[in-house]
């Protein structure tokens, strides 16, 4: 038997910092690496930054920092592209290659704000479930349509980690570090930062449809907005349809199409959002929050909930990284 006290390998992190990347997403990122050394008393995490020349890399905010060129990286665990404004000026050949060979050699990739959109044009992201930030997603999903976009936080898709950015970063990251050193670190990490939830790839950017889409569907975010008027009295998808004025045939492609599953999926998930923030946040019972969700009985509802959030309604009562 391997003996616990042995010390663990130290996981190398690479950050790309992009020209205009954005500090906030880049620090939450950063920094929970360095309070899980602290706290362990063990460095389980080293780091990089690095650029694509030597040359040191300007923020949006106008921080310069010091970098190490691409071709000096070293073998590297995982690495996140760090992005920012005007992402689209970011793509070259140098960063799409070095990122293609990074993934050869089975390095997680990684990343945060806009650095999905890198990833894309890298063509690393194909058949992978991925995220970005919510005033980029309407463009990258007409760039890219064969992407499986998601409007949430964050994604990890078995070895690719995509964010939305801001403080964001710092969940995804606190996510992965319970995932590679247990529970127990993760919440000391989130309490040292005063979080009162460590949030997970389950909650959604706090935007609107209609900005997620970016007016382009008005149909499609009318639906939406209906639904979430009306997650107590379920509404059947012909008068919803019927509501915004196009056939339910026509309801059911546009939610195929733009959100990868169908409206009543789409219905039943804000309802189970909207009971796990209840039972978060307030004292009410399963039964009730059952009821006041649209769910027919509590056994139905917990059936539904296990099978979204792998866990059942019970478990938002005792602390946890959700």
């Amino acid at each position: 038997m391997q003996d616990s006290r042995l010390k663990k390998r130290t996981a190398r992190y690479g950050f790309l910092l992009l020209p205009g990347f954005s500090i906030t997403p880049f620090a939450a990122a950063l920094d929970p690496l360095r309070m899980a050394n602290r706290l362990s008393k063990e460095d389980l995490y080293k780091w990089v930054l690095l650029g694509e020349s030597k040359h040191p890399v300007i923020s949006s905010s106008g921080l310069k920092l010091k970098v190490t060129a691409l071709k000096h990286s070293g073998q590297l665990d995982t690495v996140f592209v760090c992005g920012g404004v005007h992402i689209e000026n970011c793509v070259s050949k140098t960063v799409r290659d070095w990122l293609r060979i990074q993934a050869k050699r089975h390095v997680k990739i990684g990343a945060l704000c806009t650095g999905s959109y890198i990833l894309a044009e890298a063509g690393l992201l194909g058949g992978y479930r991925c995220t970005i930030h919510w005033e980029n997603m309407a463009s990258l999903m007409e760039k890219f349509p064969e992407l499986i976009v998601s409007p949430v936080l964050f994604k990890v898709d078995r070895n690719r980690y995509t964010c939305a950015g801001g403080i964001a970063s710092m969940d995804m990251m606190i996510h992965l570090i319970a995932l590679h050193h247990g529970t127990t670190l993760a919440n000391e990490i989130a309490e040292e930062f005063m979080l009162e939830r460590v949030r997970d790839q389950n909650d959604r950017q706090p935007s609107s449809l209609r900005i997620l889409l970016g007016g382009r569907q008005p149909k499609l975010a009318e639906a939406v907005i209906y639904m979430e008027a009306n997650k107590e009295d379920l509404l059947e998808l012909g008068e919803i349809a019927g509501h915004i004025g196009i056939s339910r045939r026509q309801l059911e492609r546009l939610f195929r199409k733009y959100l990868n599953c169908s409206p009543v999926e789409y219905y039943k998930r804000l309802r189970l959002i909207q009971a796990r923030q209840l039972l978060q946040q307030t004292s009410m019972s399963i039964s009730e929050v059952s009821i006041t969700c649209g769910f027919n009985s509590s056994n139905y509802f917990s059936k539904c909930y296990r099978e979204h959030f792998n866990y059942p309604p019970s478990s938002e009562r005792r602390p946890n990284l959700g």
